[in-house]
């Protein structure tokens, strides 16, 4: 067969074998980034509120009041935001997209009439999609460091439930970006169900052994009731943006406000 003869090779970007190759490798990290952000500048999305913890608890299992109270949580938190005046979606709920605790905060967002976000993430044992996250934000990532940026990219809070390695993960993640100011805004961290954390994570321990200091405890307040975890959030936010919407970090022409920064990313 000449090369007259032969099919067209398909153009780079429609080119399935070179997308899915090593080569291709950077402009799958990029779609990661890109397809979050033109979803989020469509639906108006600027704040978002953070719910991390495991997607093995049910709401009849052993530990179900954690997803009867994150669903509960969810709820308050979309009917408060409902209630704000802005041009934008202030404080929609977001979460890793799952089953179990993710799952209850997407429900609640539902409950409340209101949108949600799911940053799903493909795993050997197929995680999937719950049914209470909005259609047109739902999200599925291969790069858990992608999926990481998008917790953190717009979280004005974070509230952490019982969870496991990947909740650990996650919350010292974030800690450990405020801590040393990567993130260049306070971020609320509620730690739902101080028995389970107190018990989990030795902090006084790290303060006594120097490992943090003990100003780094204030990184983080507990909450142990839906309405005490809301007034928490409500106030952290209030107190430290006066109504404004920061950016996860300025850009290098100093602006501070997430509209301005996801339109020039």
């Amino acid at each position: 067969m000449s090369s007259i003869d032969q099919p067209l090779k398909p153009v780079a970007y429609k080119n399935e074998t070179f997308l899915d190759s090593d080569d291709g490798r950077p402009l799958r990290i990029l779609a990661e980034y890109l397809e979050p952000l033109h979803a989020f500048r469509r639906e108006h999305i600027c704040d978002t509120i953070v719910f991390f913890g495991s997607a093995r608890l049910a709401a009849d299992g052993p530990l179900g009041k954690y997803y009867v109270a994150a669903r509960e949580l969810a709820r308050l938190v979309t009917i408060w935001s409902q209630n704000l005046v802005s041009p934008a979606h202030q404080y929609v709920v977001c979460t890793g997209g799952g089953g179990g605790i993710m799952e209850a905060a997407n429900r609640g967002a539902t409950d409340a009439g209101g949108k949600s976000i799911g940053l799903n993430i493909g795993l050997p044992h197929e995680q999937q999609p719950n049914p209470y996250i909005t259609r047109d934000l739902t999200f599925q990532f291969h790069y858990f460091f992608m999926r990481k940026l998008w917790f953190a990219y717009m979280a004005r809070a974070l509230v952490v439930f019982p969870g496991g390695f990947g909740t650990l993960d996650e919350l010292t993640e974030i800690l450990t970006l405020t801590q040393t100011r990567k993130i260049n805004r306070h971020i609320p961290v509620v730690l739902y169900g101080s028995d389970y954390w107190k018990e989990i994570i030795n902090f006084d321990a790290l303060v006594r052994h120097g490992m943090i200091s003990p100003a780094d405890l204030a990184l983080f307040q507990f909450a142990d009731e839906p309405a005490a975890a809301l007034e928490i959030l409500q106030k952290g936010i209030e107190t430290e943006t006066g109504g404004a919407t920061p950016a996860i970090a300025q850009t290098a022409r100093g602006r501070s406000d997430v509209r301005s920064y996801v339109d020039d990313a």
